[in-house]
């Protein structure tokens, strides 16, 4: 567990700015980011560091070996998980303290049976041109965290 008020969860990401930036937007609002090995690139990474600029030291990181380690560790209640492969708009879900915004990878998203698993807690941002496949991740990520923080100004609040 964590104390940030928020935590945004990577599944096995791939590409080394979109981490940075979610990692960079987790500082700005005091939010977890949770990393779930493997990682598709190294943490030193130069475009990693270069996406979060200096403000690596006010990011709180945690790593995880694997999925599987990372859902047992969860209350499932509070655990919400996004894809472009189910149609329940973001906007439906109510996010509460210490919850855990679920983001898969870049190229594959998060894994058929955990989308299965968790189907009742699966939202995705919906897109009006069907040309696009999806949104960039640490756009995703940033909307929906501050959906999140919308929902509960408290939270918002604290970041003033």
């Amino acid at each position: 567990m964590t104390d940030s008020p928020l935590n945004i969860v990577l599944v096995e990401p791939e590409i080394p700015p979109n981490t940075g930036s979610i990692a960079r937007l987790c500082g700005a609002t005091n939010t977890c980011l949770h990393l779930i090995r493997p990682l598709g690139f190294s943490t030193d990474d130069k475009h990693l560091k270069r996406a979060g600029l200096d403000y690596w030291q006010y990011v709180s990181i945690r790593y995880w070996d694997d999925f599987e380690t990372f859902l047992q560790a969860q209350d499932e209640l509070k655990l919400f998980l996004f894809s472009t492969k189910v149609k329940k708009n973001y906007t439906e879900a109510k996010f509460k303290p210490g919850d855990y915004l679920i983001f898969g990878r870049e190229t594959k998203g998060l894994p058929e049976d955990i989308i299965g698993l968790y189907h009742d807690r699966c939202y995705t941002l919906p897109m009006v041109n069907p040309n696009i496949r999806s949104l960039n991740l640490a756009m995703s990520a940033g909307i929906v965290l501050y959906e999140a923080l919308r929902q509960n100004r408290s939270l918002y609040e604290t970041l003033k």
